[in-house]
């Protein structure tokens, strides 16, 4: 699959993401109304947000130069063909 270029798409995409993020958040609530389903949702919100960016940024920049990815299934098949190897 060739890599997204048109920048509108790209921003498209993001808007879709978001828009996918906060109906789920409203179905959540929906389903359980109370703060502590906020407060939870909220955090794995933020902290999914910081895995990524750990992921994508922190070992690329401040960990190996060679951990470019464009995914996370990328990510882990390298990661399993790599251990594979050292066996």
């Amino acid at each position: 699959m060739a890599d997204l270029k048109s920048k509108p798409l790209i921003v498209l995409k993001g808007v879709l993401f978001l828009g996918i993020a906060l109906i789920a958040f409203a179905l959540l609530l929906l389903e359980h109304p109370s703060v502590r389903t906020v407060v939870l949702a909220v955090l794995l919100a933020w902290g999914s947000c910081r895995f990524y960016y750990f992921l994508f940024y922190v070992l690329e920049k401040y960990v190996d130069a060679t951990y470019c990815y464009a995914g996370i299934c990328a990510l882990i098949s390298t990661i399993l063909k790599t251990r594979r190897q050292r066996c």
